[in-house]
Order: C-alpha cells, then sequence, then structure tokens
C-alpha cells in the first residue's frame, strides 16, 4: 500500500460505458426522449439514453408526494390513520381532464386511503388533499418535495406542483427518477408496497393502477408509477426482481400508452438477461489496518460504509482487480465514520466500481510527546518521497 498519497475527491463510479459495451449486446433500441435502466443495489447504469435531460415529469411527479409522505409517517409526524379534511382546493372538480381520485369538499379521508389514491389512481385532488395536510398550503409541499430533491442528490429536478400537470419551470430526468424510486424501495418501503396494489375503490368508483407490468406474469414487476401529458408523453418508472437481483427502468417520453410498457419490459428484460450483481462485502467489514499518526493509538481498521454490490456483465471472465487507497497520512483526531479512503474494482484498468472506506473508530490526539515524535517522523519520510 502506497503512503503520502494527495488527498482524492471521493466519486462513487458506477459502470463505465467503455467495458460494457465492449463485451455485451447493446440494449434496446427505444421510442423515448429519454431512459435508464439502474441496478437497486449498487446503483449501476446499466443502459441510458439522455439520462439527464430535463424533461417533463407529467404523474412521475407523484414519486416524490408519496416519497414526502412516507417521510412524514417515517419521523412520526403523520400517520396511516390520520383522517384528512378535504378543501376546495382539493375538490376532484378542479381537475376535469385529469387523473382523479373523485374526492368532494369536506371529506374525511385517512392517510392511507389518500395515498391510494396518488398511487394507484394517481389522483391530482389526493395529491393536493395530502400537501395541505401536512404543509398548510401545496406550495408549502412543493418546497419540502425540492428540499428531499436536493437531499437525494436529485440533480435535474424541480417541482412547482405536487401532482405534475405541466407547468413553467417542473422537470426531471430519467437518471432522477430511478434513484427517487431506489431511494422510496429503501427508504419507505411501506410507501414501495402500494405501488404492487393492482386495485382501489373509492366514491363508488374502481379504478385500476395503470402499470399494466403488474398483470404480465413473464416479469416479475411489483411496482411502478405512470405519467401522462400532452407536453411529457407517456412515461413509466418500474421496478422488478428477478432472484436476488432488483432492476429499476425509467422510460420518458413514449409515443403511446402501450410502447411505455412494451419499451419498460424490453429494458428490464435485457438487464436480467446480460447482467447480474452480487454482493462482495458487508457494511462494517474490515477491508485493511492502517497507521494514524499524533494519536492515543498507533492503528486503525478501516471498514465498508455501506453493503458492497458490483453489477456486471454476466460475460465478463477477466479476473477484477482491488485496489485501496487511503487519505494518507491519516492524522488524530478522527471520529468514527469519517471517510478515509475507498476501493475501487477495476478491469483492464477501466473503473468498474468504487466504495468508501471509514474509520471503525474514534481515535483522540495522543500525548504532546508522541504527537511531537510522529511530527519529526513525518518530516523525515516526507523527505524520502
Amino acid at each position: 500500500m502506497k503512503r503520502f498519497l494527495p488527498r482524492w475527491i471521493l466519486v462513487v463510479y458506477l459502470i463505465s460505458a467503455p467495458v460494457l459495451a465492449v463485451i455485451t449486446p447493446e440494449p434496446p433500441e427505444l421510442q423515448a426522449k429519454g431512459y435508464v435502466l439502474m441496478d437497486y443495489q449498487s446503483g449501476a447504469i446499466i443502459a441510458e439514453q439522455n439520462a439527464r435531460a430535463g424533461l417533463a415529469p407529467a404523474s412521475l411527479t407523484k414519486l416524490m408526494t408519496a416519497y414526502v409522505i412516507g417521510q412524514e409517517i417515517k419521523a412520526g409526524r403523520l400517520s396511516w390513520e390520520d383522517k384528512v379534511t378535504v378543501s376546495e382546493n382539493a375538490w376532484s372538480a378542479k381537475f376535469p381532464d385529469s387523473s382523479k381520485m373523485f374526492i368532494k369538499p369536506k371529506d374525511e379521508i385517512s392517510v392511507g386511503n389518500l395515498m391510494r389514491g396518488v398511487i394507484i389512481q394517481s389522483g391530482n385532488d389526493a395529491c393536493v388533499a395530502l400537501a395541505e395536510h401536512v404543509a398548510g398550503s401545496e406550495s408549502a409541499f412543493v418546497s419540502l418535495m425540492n428540499g428531499w430533491a436536493e437531499k437525494l442528490g436529485l440533480q435535474d429536478t424541480y417541482f412547482v406542483n405536487s401532482h405534475g400537470l405541466d407547468s413553467e419551470g417542473i422537470q426531471t430526468s430519467p437518471a432522477d427518477m430511478a434513484r427517487l424510486m431506489q431511494s422510496i424501495i429503501k427508504d419507505v418501503p411501506d410507501v414501495y408496497a402500494l405501488y404492487s396494489e393492482k386495485v382501489f375503490k373509492w366514491n363508488d368508483i374502481t379504478q385500476y393502477n395503470r402499470n399494466k407490468l403488474l398483470w404480465d406474469n413473464s416479469i416479475d414487476v411489483d411496482g411502478g408509477k405512470t405519467g401522462y401529458t400532452s407536453n411529457a408523453g407517456y412515461s413509466l418508472v418500474s421496478s422488478a426482481k428477478e432472484g436476488k437481483m432488483r432492476l429499476i427502468s425509467v422510460v420518458m417520453g413514449t409515443p403511446s400508452k402501450r410502447s411505455r410498457i412494451s419499451q419498460s419490459k424490453n429494458l428490464l428484460s435485457y438487464g436480467f438477461r446480460f447482467y447480474d450483481t452480487k454482493q462482495i462485502a458487508k457494511q462494517g467489514e474490515v477491508e485493511s489496518k492502517v497507521r494514524i499518526w499524533k494519536g492515543d493509538v498507533s492503528e486503525i481498521d478501516l471498514s465498508f460504509a455501506q453493503d458492497v454490490f458490483l453489477t456486471l456483465p454476466r460475460t465478463m471472465r477477466a479476473k477484477l482487480d482491488k485496489v485501496v487507497i487511503v487519505n494518507e497520512p491519516l492524522i488524530a483526531p478522527i471520529k468514527k465514520g469519517d471517510v478515509v479512503g475507498k476501493v475501487i474494482w477495476k478491469n483492464d484498468d477501466e473503473t468498474v466500481a468504487s466504495y468508501p472506506l471509514v474509520s471503525n473508530q474514534t481515535v483522540d490526539e495522543g500525548s504532546w510527546i508522541g504527537q511531537l515524535w510522529d511530527s519529526f517522523m513525518l518530516w523525515v519520510k516526507s523527505l524520502f518521497n
């Protein structure tokens, strides 16, 4: 292990396109404004086109609406049983030419049922009712949505309403929607469970989930969200499982309802056919030991900050090289959990993946004599480097 490397900027790489394109078939051609196929566990992008393009989200916006509600429930500020009083603003009559749950002013509806209205029926009225209940107004709720978008690292996303109807400034990207769906599955699983429900009845009106892949027995899709406006075209975010592998597909701006379904299925099938994801290390697993200077101990363990997954083409036979890089010299004090290095996996000098390493313990400053001696030793070593 080389020491005294310059400080590095932490970047988590996904699978690099040059490696994949050489040894795997090209992904299917799609009629879409943009798309992404991502592995859920590793976050690796398997296939993409215009992944960072700013596009009209339509009802994909409701993924963030549901995510915010899930976070409010998780934080204990809201419960599934809480009753919401429907206002005039949330009246279904306000949305005559769009999807709705068919609620009316003064209705008392539980958060759970309104969430089904958002997720299964794609109800614009249900979105407004929940937004006003949580934040006092829809505009205040939109601020929460944009705050969470920033926290999740959604770089191309900006919301102006809670439902996704075309408005000036509203946009997202396929890459951001894949990241958001990944966060829903991971952070608010009780919310994600609703996406698998095929039907919901409210006000004596039965409506069916618009994600028709839920009915396709040839692929195990257990959640997703559709979207459509004249500006956005037909879009679909879906997630499916095969064995221990889970993939997330995003297709945006397809020409028809049928095409968003068929193209999503083609993407998912491509990923399951030609790629595999394996866990190669667990969170907290010790990777290496390293010297620490000027501390009350001289050596610490470095471990992985998260579970480590690699997504690779099934045809990749070459051995992967693993490189451990430490942000040296490590000088106390250091807190437990501080990022102090990374592990890189390479194939033929191409980076396949990179995961951060963290300190397994807190290290305080040592005695002044020890610090003085270590300072001298660092100076001597620097002469030879």
